[in-house]
C-alpha cells in the first residue's frame, strides 16, 4: 500500500497527534489510530478530526478502544481484552492515509509484541516525530537506530516544540536523516492556527508525495 504512512514518536505526549492533524489537512489524507488507550475527555481521533477539520469519512475507527491511559498491553489487561497484533490490518483507502502509533516504537501491545513489530509487518514508510527539549538527541537517535535495524523505511524527522537549531542539526547529521521541519508550540491551538503553522514550516505541496516516493523513502532508510 503506497498511499499510507505511519506517524510515530520518540515518546508519548510529544504532540504527534497534532502533527498528524496538520499533515492530514495539508495532504487531504484520512486518519487511523489503531489503538486508543484512555477514553476520558477527547481521544486522539476526535482531536485530529477537530484540529484537521476532517469529515467522518476520513476518520477510521480504532481497532481497540481501551479505557485506561496506559501502555496498550496493560490497558488491555485491565479491560479484559486481548490485543491480537496479527489482526491489525491497514484499512483499504482510495486516497492517502495517515496511521498514528501509540507512544514510542517499543510500546508493548502484548507481553510479546511491540508496535514496532506491526510496523515491520506493514512495510510502510515512517515519519518520526521528536520533541526539541532536553534528552531528545538520545531518544531520537536510538529510535532511528532501531527502525533501521528492523529495516523500516525512515522518511525523516519532524520536530515539535521551540526552536533548538543545534539539537535539530546534530540529529540530522548523526542520524543521517532528513529533517522535515519543525512545528512550534502554539499558544492558541485550533484548526486555523495549526493550518497556518504547518504551511509555514512544512512544504505541504510535496510533503506527502515525498513521503511515499520509493526513491525518497529508501534514500533515508
Amino acid at each position: 500500500m503506497n498511499n499510507a504512512i505511519v506517524v510515530t514518536g520518540t515518546d508519548t505526549g510529544i504532540g504527534k497527534s497534532v502533527f498528524a492533524a496538520g499533515l492530514a489537512t495539508c495532504s487531504d489524507a484520512a486518519y487511523w489510530k489503531p489503538i486508543q488507550s484512555g477514553l476520558e475527555g477527547e481521544t486522539d481521533k476526535e482531536m485530529v478530526a477537530r484540529l484537521g477539520g476532517l469529515p467522518a469519512g476520513r476518520i477510521y475507527d480504532e481497532a481497540y478502544r481501551l479505557c485506561t491511559p496506559a501502555s496498550p498491553h496493560r490497558a488491555a489487561e485491565l479491560d479484559g481484552v486481548e490485543i491480537d497484533p496479527e489482526q491489525l490490518a491497514v484499512p483499504p483507502v482510495a486516497g492517502r492515509l495517515i496511521i498514528e502509533g501509540a507512544g514510542g516504537l517499543l510500546v508493548p501491545l502484548t507481553r510479546r509484541q511491540a508496535f514496532l513489530d506491526v510496523f515491520v509487518r506493514w512495510n510502510l514508510p515512517v515519519v518520526l516525530c521528536a520533541r526539541t527539549t532536553l534528552g531528545t538527541i538520545n531518544h531520537t537517535l536510538l529510535s532511528l537506530r532501531v527502525l533501521r535495524l528492523r529495516a523500516v523505511r525512515v522518511i525523516g524527522v519532524a520536530f515539535i516544540g521551540d526552536a533548538q537549531p543545534d539539537t535539530e542539526s546534530i540529529i540530522g547529521e548523526m542520524g543521517k536523516v532528513r529533517i522535515l521541519g519543525r512545528l512550534p508550540w502554539l499558544q492558541t491551538l485550533n484548526r486555523e492556527t495549526l493550518r497556518r503553522a504547518f504551511e509555514a514550516n512544512f512544504n505541504c505541496t510535496t510533503l506527502f508525495d515525498g513521503f511515499t516516493s520509493p526513491d525518497s523513502a529508501s534514500s533515508y532508510a
